[in-house]
């Protein structure tokens, strides 16, 4: 891009600024745009859980632009700043949490050489960034000056940062099998039909799939480790006192991030943004940049895919205490990833040639059952309560009309 620039005569400077900038404002507006969408796929997927329709009023039958209604009400609402809280730090903490979200994104490919910046470390930068966030859940509990947003804040960080351990041992088990911890790359190894996909290579990649996307749904505060918001309290946690287009930003920055580590599990594990069903890359072909069009496109599907799965896991999941969540990182998954990393090093010493024997039944045996749960889920209907036992005729009744109250 920055050769682009340059053949119309501007230096390499200002050429490398046209195109930084350029790429920034395409990023904010992805991760934007894709919070948007977010909210109102999870108050959708809310309804279905919960037998209910969810937005339906604003937009259209499907409630298409809730959402933008609810951006509009933030944008207009009063930014009230707590009096005994620390001004300064209170209005630092959002962006310092979007930041730390959205900056992974620099080093996150979405298709052959589609990044905007292309680093041989960009796991390690990645995994870095996004640790920075919870820097802002820090100082928007402490700057707040409420106990409640200070429990909050410290028992998200106490998660964001125990949970990031095993997360980064998991990232390291594909890197392993790859050599590399260049994203592009990775995704390169993995051109071919779907057996070629990571998640299928070894057992221990295999598991290591699952271990980290439960270790990365803990780390994007989602429940049901959602600790910000206790029981006990009914408080929102870090981000109680914040109102308005502040508030938001917390919000931009989770699904952000939600984002960001589905990318990272496409790319480690399920063939980056190869769709699995031809030999070769798109790009490398006849198609050349519509090839890489498609290729944005199915790296975007599946990312969108595991953000689904994190809020069917929120809505139908209850939330854990927090002395359960600790253990579960700490007695569990910390040990189960150090296991995973032992075993695909010997692995990769003595047992390469079994590969063939064990990916490909893997693979045939998951994509069935894809197959199935596709086909349940959009085959079985929702039933709303009727007349069950501990139902109400509520769903069958017409609302319940009042007489005008005499003056």
């Amino acid at each position: 891009m920055s050769a682009f620039f340059q053949s119309f005569g501007l230096s390499e400077a200002l050429a490398g600024l046209i195109t930084a900038v350029l790429a920034a404002v395409i990023l904010v507006t992805f991760v934007a745009v894709s919070a948007i969408f977010f909210i109102w796929l999870e108050r959708k997927v809310a309804g279905r859980i919960q037998d209910r329709l969810g937005p339906t009023r604003v937009g259209g039958k499907f409630g298409w632009l809730q959402t933008l209604a609810d951006g509009l009400k933030l944008l207009v609402k009063e930014d009230l700043i707590p009096r005994d809280a620390d001004r300064m730090l209170f209005r630092l903490a959002p962006y310092i949490a979007f930041v730390g979200a959205f900056g992974a994104f620099i080093a996150l490919p979405f298709g052959n050489n589609v990044v905007a910046r292309n680093l041989d470390v960009a796991v390690f930068f990645m995994l870095a960034v996004m640790s920075t966030e919870v820097f802002g859940i820090i100082l928007a509990g402490y700057g707040s000056g409420s106990k409640w947003s200070l429990f909050g804040g410290m028992r998200e960080a106490a998660e964001m940062v125990s949970y990031e351990v095993p997360m980064a041992i998991c990232v390291l088990i594909p890197v392993i099998v790859a050599g590399t911890m260049n994203l592009n790359a990775i995704g390169i190894n993995q051109t071919g039909a779907f057996w070629n996909w990571y998640v299928f290579h070894d057992p221990f990649t295999f598991c290591a799939f699952w271990t980290y996307f439960c270790c990365a749904t803990a780390q994007c505060k989602r429940a049901p480790f959602d600790l910000a918001e206790a029981e006990s309290e009914l408080v929102a946690g870090f981000h109680t006192e914040y109102s308005g287009l502040r508030w938001s930003f917390f919000f931009m920055a989770e699904y952000g991030a939600m984002f960001a580590v589905s990318g990272i599990a496409v790319l480690l594990f399920l063939g980056g943004w190869h769709t699995g069903l031809f030999p070769w890359d798109l790009s490398a072909t006849w198609l050349g940049g519509w090839g890489n069009v498609i290729n944005v496109i199915v790296f975007i599907v599946k990312a969108w895919l595991l953000v689904f799965v994190q809020m069917w896991v929120r809505w139908t999941l209850p939330r854990l205490r927090i002395d359960q969540v600790m253990m579960a990182c700490l007695k569990y998954l910390l040990p189960i990833s150090c296991f995973l990393l032992l075993g695909v090093s010997l692995w990769q010493v003595g047992l390469g040639f079994v590969n063939p024997y064990f990916k490909y039944p893997m693979a045939v045996v998951w994509v069935g059952l894809f197959l199935i749960m596709l086909y349940k889920a959009f085959t079985t209907k929702s039933i709303l309560p009727d007349t069950a036992v501990g139902s109400s005729m509520l769903w069958n009744t017409a609302a319940p009309t009042y007489p005008a109250s005499k003056p």
